[in-house]
């Protein structure tokens, strides 16, 4: 059996309860998890923000040892160290054909079956984001398992599985940061603070991050920002001053809200690209008016998963983590065991911190 963190319900308490996991069956493969980053949408998925079938077994952001594989595996093998891919493509259908593999159509689609059993009763579980991660154990499809480059401690791998791509992708892929451009971050939690290494690693100039929280302007410093804000009322002015009265070149917003969606828009240069990394609710209804949106003649974007491919870009972000460019220790505030995931959530919702990491 396998201690995990169950969420019985939308909305009820995560309870760490024993499952009873299968053997790998025909394309899965069985990891032993050695950490998971506690995530902003492991929350969104409880409190019902995002779809997830329940009773389920949450966390996406892992990283692990392969125990078993299934008949068929040829990819990894027992022994191999991997990171947890949340939304692996398909391959086939119409956006795994464009080349968008962040946008597969069928990423979700592990999510929807059950994959364990409460102990306690034998009661159907699924897999939160498909992947499971709250668990000293998981199963997993193969092409979920990506094998993970020699040089990277196992432990802080786990970020890689989600903010540290997702970060990396919206600086190099969604706004296609330049070097010399003037960047602004919005919410410093664990994306936000990869967000930020992932600026100046591409050669940002100004590096503007914003918060709810004086706190976190060592953590923001130290990953890249040359400057620090209070968010307010007056953010996008205040960080208008700070690129030469004009506007930031990138905007990129890491919270899912709408005030501070429009805070980055507003806070882009004329022509400067706005990319909306943080996932909001249905209700929070963002408003742009049409002469605006000509004159200012902004890009406004959102991105899926950094619009990463995993397998083409963890590579080369385990490359910066060895050459020590990109720190995935400094994203990490809190270390934890699965005993603490819901003060952990309790701590997101604070505005507190960076990442919390579950340690098995």
């Amino acid at each position: 059996m396998v201690r995990a963190a169950v969420l019985p319900a939308v909305n009820a308490p995560l309870q760490v309860a024993e499952i009873d996991l299968p053997d790998p069956g025909p394309g899965q493969v069985r990891v032993k998890l050695a950490a998971a980053g506690v995530c902003h949408s492991d929350l969104s998925l409880s409190n019902g923000t995002l779809r997830q079938p329940v009773p389920a077994v949450l966390g996406h952001e892992g990283a692990g040892t392969v125990t078993a594989v299934g008949r068929g595996v040829t990819v990894v093998a027992p022994g191999d160290r991997v990171v947890l891919n949340w939304a692996p493509s398909c391959g086939d259908c119409h956006f795994c054909g464009l080349a968008e593999p962040w946008l597969c159509a069928n990423a979700g689609a592990a999510a929807n079956a059950p994959y364990a059993t409460l102990a306690a009763d034998g009661s159907a579980l699924h897999p939160g984001l498909g992947t499971a991660a709250f668990a000293e154990e998981t199963v997993v499809a193969a092409h979920a398992a990506l094998p993970l480059p020699d040089g990277v401690p196992l432990n802080d791998a786990a970020l890689l599985g989600c903010a540290v791509l997702t970060g990396w992708g919206a600086v190099h892929h969604s706004a296609a940061v330049r070097p010399g451009e003037s960047v602004v971050v919005l919410g410093v939690g664990g994306v936000g603070l990869a967000t930020l290494q992932a600026a100046r690693i591409a050669g940002a100039g100004t590096i503007v991050a914003v918060d709810v929280s004086p706190a976190k302007e060592g953590l923001a410093r130290a990953a890249g920002a040359t400057e620090f804000l209070i968010a307010g009322e007056d953010t996008a002015k205040r960080v208008r001053k700070l690129t030469g009265g004009v506007g930031a070149d990138v905007a990129v917003e890491c919270v899912g809200r709408a005030d501070t969606i429009r805070t980055a828009w507003s806070a882009t240069r004329r022509g400067g690209r706005t990319t909306v990394v943080g996932i909001g609710g249905q209700d929070q209804q963002v408003s742009f008016s049409a002469l605006e949106l000509f004159y200012f003649g902004r890009t406004l974007s959102g991105c899926v998963y950094g619009n990463s491919d995993p397998a083409r870009d963890l590579p080369v972000v385990a490359g910066h983590v060895r050459s020590g460019a990109l720190d995935l220790s400094a994203l990490v505030t809190d270390r934890i065991g699965l005993d603490d995931i819901p003060a952990a959530f309790e701590a997101m919702v604070a505005g507190k911190g960076g990442r919390s990491l579950v340690v098995f």
